[in-house]
């Protein structure tokens, strides 16, 4: 089949791109501005990238148009299309579906799905379960919204079979991990992405509100989590954070598989000790004990729900906390980037007000209340951009002893939102339109010693090499 991707620039279309390719499809694709570090991965599979939305890529008369969420029926200033290649496949009646969709359909049917779901820590817990599952040898399928450094590619099909068949439902199926998002599927598909997914095995991680541009509140999210829920079988397990009463009322809705829980202390898995080196209690008994690099309780709570999804499918908490030993985290998860004169410098994808404490807290727990932290940020995401989470920002920026919001777009006064830190030069908060700006500033403040978290799930202008520069002169 010749499939031909609109938007495949994004982390998750290109993952399908890769994995279409693996499994021996033609597939070629479009996007907007073709960006790596996704442009340089899909080509260096031979995947033929064209730039722009033309309606002349019809030419092309791939099988099957697969179309990604950036896609939609706006219109120009001059009332042209934004999107003139989806209007022809549209006025020519040609087959096109979502990328969801077209996974589920010819990736996923066969195969025991864990999905990994929640507000927070997606991409890092799914990341964690696949590495405990590869190293506990049953070569698991994936695709993740970032790069695992232990594997060094977003996505892969693995295993035709399972390696080694676990005591377990449909013991013999090979495994897939899926971060499953909660983000509308499509223009015209307003599911959320995860309901295509059909786990077996479904992991929801955390849940607040966030995506105000397309959810109205709380519920609306915790509606489409239920809808998850729906789908899996009788035979599959929830895995949910106890510790979530969001997450409790989706249950409440309605549960027809069996529910593993943790987190809170009555939890079937719950952790003893600092999250970077702590017990593993599974229904009373201490079973395992995880010593890693990474820190923060977030990533104690992503440990666990990684360990109760492996355990559904035969891995042995023991087995699952000595891969977690060797994990290496995420590309742009508290990624060291560089260190000039005594000043280091890290990328982190936080982004949600929560993700931003969480981040931070870890960092403090790790350095004590000596060391000193500068949070850099920039609220980048449509949530943020709306203004929906401002109040919540100074208790996000708590933990860091300086912060610099980078304030390019917003249509909400920063200055006012992080008044309560005290705005201005000498003061706990700076604010800044433009990068350069920004950079200046944060070069100002810093001393040996610092540590500098840059934050966005964006490119932020490249702000980390330019920061590094800028502590070089």
């Amino acid at each position: 089949m010749h499939i031909h991707i609109l938007g495949i620039c994004g982390t998750f279309m290109g993952g399908l791109a890769a994995l279409a390719r693996e499994a021996g499809h033609k597939v070629t694709g479009c996007d907007s501005g073709v960006y790596p570090p996704m442009s340089d991965q899909l080509r260096a599979l031979g995947i033929d990238l064209i730039e722009g939305f033309d309606a002349d890529q019809l030419a092309l008369q791939p099988d099957m148009f697969v179309v990604g969420n950036v896609v939609s029926r706006a219109r120009l200033a001059d009332g042209s299309p934004k999107f003139p290649l989806m209007e022809a496949i549209l006025d020519a009646g040609l087959p096109y579906t979502s990328g969801p969709q077209w996974l589920a359909e010819h990736v996923l049917q066969g195969r025991h799905v864990l999905a990994v779901a929640g507000t927070h820590g997606k991409t890092t817990t799914t990341s964690m379960l696949a590495w405990i599952l590869e190293s506990s040898g049953q070569q698991p399928g994936f695709l993740i919204g970032g790069v695992p450094l232990n594997f060094g590619v977003s996505a892969r099909l693995g295993a035709a079979q399972r390696p080694a068949p676990a005591a377990a439902p449909l013991g013999a199926a090979p495994l897939f991990v899926i971060e499953a998002d909660e983000y509308d599927t499509a223009f015209f598909d307003k599911r959320s992405k995860f309901v295509h997914y059909r786990p077996r095995t479904a992991v929801l991680n955390n849940l607040e509100f966030d995506h105000a541009d397309i959810f109205d509140d709380l519920a609306a999210i915790e509606r489409q989590f239920h809808h998850l829920v729906r789908t899996v079988p009788p035979s599959g397990r929830v895995v949910v954070n106890g510790l979530e009463e969001s997450l409790a009322r989706v249950l409440h809705t309605g549960c027809w598989s069996e529910v593993t829980s943790f987190g809170a202390a009555i939890s079937d898995f719950h952790a003893v000790g600092d999250p970077q080196a702590f017990d593993v209690v599974h229904q009373g008994h201490t079973v395992a004990r995880v010593e890693w690099t990474l820190t923060g309780v977030h990533n104690q709570l992503n440990a666990l729900a990684a360990m109760a999804a492996a355990h559904h499918v035969g891995v042995a908490p023991e087995q699952a906390a000595a891969a977690l030993g060797s994990f290496q985290n995420v590309k742009r998860r508290m990624e060291l980037r560089g260190t000039v004169g005594g000043v280091a410098v890290y990328d982190d994808f936080a982004h949600h007000p929560t993700a931003l404490r969480t981040t931070l807290d870890g960092l403090r727990r790790t350095l004590g209340p000596g060391a000193r932290i500068l949070a850099v940020f920039e609220p980048r995401s449509n949530t943020m951009k709306l203004g929906a989470m401002k109040s919540q920002l100074p208790w996000a920026l708590e933990p860091a002893d300086l912060a610099f919001c980078h304030t390019a777009g917003l249509d909400w006064d920063a200055e006012q939102a992080l008044a309560p830190l005290g705005v201005g030069p000498g003061q706990r908060a700076q604010t800044a339109p433009d990068i350069d700006t920004l950079v200046a500033l944060v070069t100002q403040a810093a001393r040996p010693g610092d540590h500098v978290v840059c934050m966005s799930n964006g490119g932020f202008g490249g702000i980390h090499a330019k920061l590094l520069q800028a502590l070089q002169k």
